[in-house]
């Protein structure tokens, strides 16, 4: 949610924000509507402070019998009321409608976030590790996966239809072993409390993230006024929701590993087979909380704890700072990391962290207070720390035998109960 005041105030650079991100002025309209609602709220103030006075003066005329004096200011009392009760209406709808305009509007990008239409316009940013190199062809995950018995698409979508998927036996307990190494990391080296949440929310939590109202269709709604979260950034998010922090507290660091849901409305055609896109995944979810004037060095650090994940598992990678027409509604700043999968002979995003400002925080009336007492809307930040199944796939397609087998990544042996290999079916 945008400030009106910085509106008001920099209406120019707030239209200069907006074009940056590809998008019409909109300042005008804003004002505009603005404008209205404040004159009348001025005209509420002061027909309410002439029903008062009004008030006052009808005992005065009634201890003077001045009776025709009082039913006048009586007149006028009921006839203010009607109009301060017409008033009122007129302000909720005028608010509502500003409200809702503002509601769809993204973020503003950060002076530092490169220019941009789409994903050609990212700037990469840095590499780790080298490109690895096969001396047979490198299959795709499903192929893989389906050779060796362990994943099973077809049972999938006989019970819940496409983009979704049955892991067995090793597979299954791949899945978990990596969720299981991404928290141990993430609580026991980079210090994030680790958190259980729900995965159904209502809709306010969605709104307060910027799912709402305007992806709705991208989502899974449960029943009316309950959804299935896309990701745990909703609910570790909203955990400061109508709160005001005290900044010693700062930063939070929130992790969590939940199924996400999503209704990939706007994939059709993509990515239709394996498990890059997927309705229902895992994923390992990193959030902060910070002062404003913290956020930018926390969204660093967030990234560098995403990326030593995947040092950690000797995956190839690389890190790019999307432009500004490539980056999600709530975000000012988003680095994407994109592991190499050679069976699509391809980099494929498997983490996006973003520094969202206070953008989200407004929306949530989330604020902390400093040492002056003056309360100040806090900065949010999420990442993915990481996609779980993308990283299975990164595994599979990475550690790939020839015999079809695949070896399992020397930090997830211990999760794997010290095996050291995928064989198929047991």
């Amino acid at each position: 949610m945008h400030d009106i005041k910085s509106i008001r105030d920099d209406s120019a650079a707030f239209d200069a924000g907006l074009a940056r991100r590809g998008a019409a002025p909109l300042s005008d309209v804003i004002l505009k509507q603005d404008a209205e609602l404040r004159a009348l709220l001025t005209r509420l103030q002061q027909a309410q402070a002439r029903r008062n006075e009004a008030s006052k003066l009808i005992g005065q005329a009634k201890a003077k019998k001045d009776e025709a004096g009082a039913a006048a200011l009586m007149a006028e009392v009921a006839g203010l009321k009607d109009e301060i009760q017409q008033g009122e209406e007129q302000e909720r709808v005028l608010k509502q409608a500003l409200d809702n305009l503002l509601a769809t509007i993204p973020n503003l990008p950060a002076a530092d976030t490169p220019a941009g239409k789409s994903e050609s316009d990212n700037v990469e940013l840095r590499r780790h590790g080298e490109m690895p190199q096969k001396n047979f062809k490198a299959k795709e995950h499903f192929d893989l996966g389906e050779a060796l018995g362990l994943m099973d698409f077809e049972a999938a979508a006989r019970m819940s239809g496409a983009r979704f998927v049955v892991l067995k036996g090793q597979l299954a307990k791949l899945e978990r072993a990596i969720g299981n190494f991404m928290l141990d990391l993430h609580t026991g080296t980079f210090g994030y409390q680790e958190v259980a949440p729900p995965a159904l929310v209502r809709d306010e939590a969605m709104f307060g993230t910027g799912q709402l109202p305007k992806f709705a269709e991208d989502l899974f709604r449960a029943e009316p006024g309950f959804w299935l979260i896309p990701t745990a950034e909703v609910p570790l998010t909203n955990l400061v929701r109508d709160q005001i922090l005290a900044e010693e507290e700062l930063p939070l660091r929130l992790t969590a590993y939940t199924p996400c849901f999503r209704a990939e409305a706007g994939a059709a055609g993509r990515d239709t087979r394996g498990m890059i896109r997927m309705h229902q995944f895992s994923k390992v979810e990193l959030v902060s909380i910070t002062a404003p004037e913290k956020s930018t060095e926390e969204h660093e650090r967030m990234t560098e704890c995403a990326e030593e994940v995947l040092k950690r598992l000797e995956l190839h990678f690389r890190t790019i700072a999307l432009c500004t027409g490539d980056m999600g509604f709530s975000a000012k700043k988003t680095y994407d990391i994109e592991v190499w999968l050679p069976g699509q002979n391809a980099f494929r995003e498997i983490s996006s962290c973003s520094n969202c400002g206070d953008f989200q925080a407004r929306r949530m009336n989330a604020r902390m207070r400093g040492a002056d007492g003056r309360p100040r809307f806090v900065h949010t930040l999420n990442g993915s720390g990481l996609a779980v199944g993308r990283t299975m796939v990164a595994i599979l397609e990475n550690y790939q035998n020839e015999d079809g087998s695949i070896a399992i990544p020397e930090a997830l042996i211990p999760y794997m109960g010290g095996a050291t290999r995928i064989n198929g079916y047991k």
